[in-house]
């Protein structure tokens, strides 16, 4: 909704993941040449940790956007909360075989002779499993397992693991011993650092057409680092309401005061999980990189206010007209809330007259 308001060409903090709005910050850049190191020794586990947020999702999607003109099949396994033969079924189904053998040694069979095929045809199979964490101790070794097929001391399968801290604890346990031996490569990915946190927050703006509509003071940076803990997922929520904020109080600039409003707001819905904040963190001075832009700046942009009754349209007033204030016609300067409310009825008038109709 707040796009058109600030002529964005797409809302730039959804929660939800999306890689081609990726900042490659120090551990992403690292989480990623891992992987793509572990991807050519073809072999093995590789594992990537963070907390919730940080960004794991969306390294898979940049990894496997990545294989797009690669000879490889790959399957995502989300839902891991399972034992041993179900996780097994799951992998097998992932792959594309049918999900009317239920079997173990009719999927193993059926599993292993697709990879043969695969690998005769110079294709390679990767699987990843996110939220890996909740892995039983029988799932993962039979995932171990799987990595024992075989071609002329090549394996077959590839894993990827991905999951929170909790994963790397899950390894190290005496059990998976063997496990642990195989993984190739580790990363853990962490949260932003300040200056990171603004960047991140400038990339995705920029990503999507922010000309400083609004403009943002430099005091704004720290005072979303402090709250977010530098998670990204986090910086989205902050910032996407920061926007809606400016929206609906109609303004063109967004410092300290905006964002005390929008922590409030945040934290009376039970949606705040930063650090706690006192009014002193909010007694910092706005800067600004340009000038903030004004209402009536922002009233010249909008559309022109539709004729009067009676207007003959006949072009502009004379100036004996314009001296004596004949024209009654609504003056977009005036009232920067007349010209925003202009943008935003459209709006909410679409789907109404889309229903009537």
């Amino acid at each position: 909704m707040y796009e058109r308001h600030f002529n964005l060409t797409a809302e730039p903090f959804r929660l939800s993941p999306d890689h081609h709005f990726r900042y490659e910050h120090a551990a992403y850049a690292k989480a990623r040449a891992y992987m793509t190191y572990a991807y050519m020794r073809a072999e093995g586990f590789a594992m990537i940790t963070g907390r919730p947020g940080t960004g794991k999702t969306t390294l898979i999607g940049d990894l496997i956007d990545s294989l797009a003109d690669e000879s490889v099949t790959t399957a995502n396994l989300v839902c891991t909360q399972l034992e041993a033969n179900d996780l097994l079924k799951m992998v097998a189904y992932s792959f594309g075989i049918s999900s009317a053998v239920v079997e173990k040694g009719e999927l193993l069979q059926g599993l292993t002779e697709l990879l043969h095929r695969w690998n005769r045809e110079q294709r390679r199979a990767l699987l990843i499993v996110d939220e890996a964490q909740d892995l039983s101790l029988t799932a993962m070794e039979e995932l171990r397992l799987l990595t024992n097929i075989q071609s002329k001391g090549q394996p077959l399968l590839q894993v990827f693991l991905l999951g929170q801290p909790e994963l790397r604890e899950l390894v190290l346990r005496p059990e998976m011993e063997q496990v642990h031996q195989r993984i190739v490569a580790a990363s853990h990915l962490t949260a932003l650092q300040a200056d990171e946190t603004e960047a991140y927050i400038r990339h995705r703006l920029e990503q999507v057409g922010w000309q400083n509509d609004p403009a943002i003071s430099r005091s704004v940076y720290p005072l979303i680092h402090k709250f977010s803990e530098g998670v990204p997922r986090r910086i989205n929520l902050i910032c996407s309401r920061l926007l809606l904020h400016c929206l609906v109080e109609q303004k063109h600039q967004l410092g300290s005061a905006e964002v005390k409003a929008v922590i409030h707001e945040l934290q009376s819905e039970h949606l705040a999980a930063g650090q706690a904040f006192s009014d002193s963190d909010f007694a910092v001075e706005d800067e600004f990189d340009a000038p903030p832009r004004s209402e009536a700046t922002a009233a010249d942009d909008a559309p022109a206010a539709p004729p009067l009754p009676g207007d003959d349209g006949g072009g502009e007033a004379s100036s004996e007209d314009s001296s004596a204030g004949g024209n009654e016609g609504i003056n977009a300067g005036d009232d920067a809330r007349v010209a925003a409310t202009s943008q935003v009825v459209p709006l909410i008038k679409a789907p109404l007259k889309k229903k009537l109709n």
